[in-house]
């Protein structure tokens, strides 16, 4: 392949040039085209570069969904420098594990967070530029604060000309990513491996930076938005729809509400809709059949991170005629994957496969991790250990991503998703993936949500358990939900245990607690 010497900025830069009047971002009251949001960035870049950061350094943005953490990120590609994301829910602890490990000398947050940043900038001497948000928490900012500046100061007086030098294929891309257990940890790509492995889904071959332009051409994708971008699935959504010039409609809600996203279609006109799994989706189906909406722009939902139930697939095509639905898998460190079939199962795409612990292929009917080569991660940031561990190479020198996701192949040569084996239970010997029995329970019409945990017996070494929401109005036993089970999955895997509680937790871009649901689950075990 022959050298390419652009970033993720020179590619954005292009279609600016090439359709600079079409609308880029809708956020909030915020309404940008790819022309402004051009400029936007540019400014954002050059305040980076005024405040002493140069090519390679951190950035990190601690915000809710809103325009300016879009401009940081493209402002950081612009500069050669690297966003970081900041989970907006973290305590002092976590924010100060993240400021220290990412190595961040520079930080966008919003005016609400300070108090927490200036806790943690005692014990972070790299930290030496903080750009604050404002927003309507009216949280005191102190001036005489070293390296404490407006953001909108800043941009408002930076140069808006585009008089960068050249920028590099191996600029990086880094997303913190949280997992089911442990510290967050930085996925470390180059910006040609992450455009190719996650950005570029569905696009035409690129071979210069200029060949992105033909998306001009095309009617632009309205893509609605709900997932945050402190997350990679909300950033990467975000990319694919600028790099396929379409308009990205943000949601800035400080919670998540359906009937405002709803509203946002139809005021939008927006065809797809990018959301994460039933978390996201039961509640967006369950608005759409009260009633009062026009969707009818409405022509894809799309799910990433965490897949759809059959019973809310059934919902949505139900409620929106017509509607097709792309249940994705990806990972941070994985990319983008393929779409599920019809039959529930995904097509393997190329440089990807399911090999067992000797790094072979396994055959049709075992089962082993999902893995692919090719435009993968450098690896962690900071963890070579636990890049040795994920990215391993085979007896023939090639290099795979492992992240530790199991699969089987069925006889087509398809795949079938069992879930991440950090979470697999193991009762009597048999495995048993969460994601499989939650989708089973979910089909059931009083549940609303669920997790499927292992909790200790003195028999089996686990037995599952499931942690479970409830419709309003609705009442279900363990037996009864045991009942239902057995008619589609194997008796090793139903749920022999069943806690109700009143709401279950998920992060902002739709993942499961395992460890609060484990935990839940055994406390009630042992009572």
């Amino acid at each position: 392949m022959a050298e390419r010497t652009f970033n993720l900025a020179d590619l954005y830069e292009v279609l600016a040039d090439t359709c600079p009047e079409r609308l880029a971002l809708v956020a909030g009251e915020v309404r940008l085209t790819y022309r402004e949001l051009d400029e936007r960035g540019t400014r954002v870049a050059h305040a980076f570069l005024a405040a002493g950061l140069e090519p390679g350094d951190h950035v990190g943005v601690y915000a809710r969904n809103r325009a300016e953490w879009l401009e940081s990120m493209l402002g950081a590609f612009k500069a050669r420098v690297v966003p970081i994301n900041i989970n907006f829910r973290y305590v002092e602890d976590e924010l100060r594990y993240i400021v220290d490990n990412a190595d961040l000398k520079a930080l966008v947050v919003e005016r609400t967070y300070l108090p927490k940043v200036a806790v943690v900038r005692a014990d972070a001497p790299l930290l030496t530029a903080v750009f604050w948000l404002d927003d309507e928490s009216g949280v005191p900012v102190d001036p005489a604060t070293p390296g404490l500046r407006s953001y909108a100061d800043a941009v408002a007086e930076a140069s808006s000309e585009r008089d960068f030098g050249p920028r590099s294929a191996d600029d990086r891309y880094m997303v913190y990513t949280g997992g089911t257990t442990g510290f967050p940890k930085g996925v470390e790509w180059r910006a040609e491996d992450i455009f190719f492995g996650a950005l570029s889904y569905g696009s035409d071959p690129l071979n210069v930076p200029e060949d992105i332009a033909v998306h001009a051409e095309r009617p632009p994708l309205v893509q609605m938005l709900t997932t945050p971008l402190m997350h990679g699935n909300g950033q990467w959504v975000t990319w694919i729809t600028l790099f396929r010039a379409g308009t990205a409609v943000m949601w800035t809600g400080h919670r998540y509400d359906p009937a405002e996203i709803l509203r946002s279609v139809e005021r939008e006109g927006a065809t797809t809709m990018m959301l994460v799994g039933d978390a996201m989706a039961r509640p967006i189906a369950d608005e759409i059949a009260r009633g009062g909406y026009d969707v009818s722009a409405l022509k894809v939902v799309g799910s990433g991170g965490a897949l759809l139930s059959p019973a809310v697939k059934d919902q949505l095509r139900e409620l929106v005629p017509g509607l097709f639905i792309s249940d994705g898998f990806g990972a941070s460190e994985f990319g983008a994957g393929s779409a599920q079939n019809a039959e529930g199962r995904f097509p393997l795409k190329p440089q990807t496969a399911v090999l067992g612990d000797d790094l072979k292929p396994v055959a049709p009917g075992e089962t082993g991790r999902l893995a692919r080569t090719g435009y993968i991660p450098v690896g962690y940031y900071k963890d070579a250990v636990k890049t040795a561990d994920t990215f391993p190479v085979d007896a023939d020198g090639v290099r795979w991503v492992v992240p530790g996701d199991y699969a089987r192949v069925e006889d087509d040569g398809t795949v079938t998703l069992l879930g991440r084996g950090s979470v697999c239970i193991n009762t009597g010997g048999e495995k048993v993936y969460p994601e499989e029995v939650e989708g089973v329970l979910k089909s059931h019409p009083a549940v609303y949500d669920v997790v499927v945990v292992g909790v200790p017996d003195t028999r089996f070494g686990e037995r599952v358990a499931a942690v479970a929401s409830l419709r309003d109005g609705h009442h279900v036993s363990a037996d009864e939900l045991a009942a239902h089970s057995r008619a589609h999955i194997a008796g090793y895997k139903v749920p022999r245990d069943l806690v109700v509680v009143d709401a279950v937790p998920r992060s902002p871009a739709g993942k499961p607690d395992y460890r609060w649901a484990k935990r839940v689950a055994t406390e009630a075990a042992a009572n």
